[in-house]
């Protein structure tokens, strides 16, 4: 359960906007999403694989 302090005279848009990063950083919703389906373990490693293929050829592509 996530407690988000209200501070005094604090509008409540700021505490809105906290609670929701707050909540996107927990990964919650990304978990319920991958759960409804299963996906073998394969396919995990080879989106693994390309992700960092993708991240590899942007570092690259930066350093040029």
């Amino acid at each position: 359960m996530l407690i988000i302090p209200v501070k005094d005279g604090e509008n409540i848009d700021k505490a809105l906007k906290r609670y929701k990063r707050k909540f996107d950083k927990t990964g919650v919703v990304r978990q319920l999403r991958s759960r409804q389906q299963f996906t073998k373990p394969s396919v995990v490693r080879r989106g693994q694989i390309q992700k960092a293929a993708y991240i590899q050829g942007l570092r690259d592509a930066a350093e040029n």
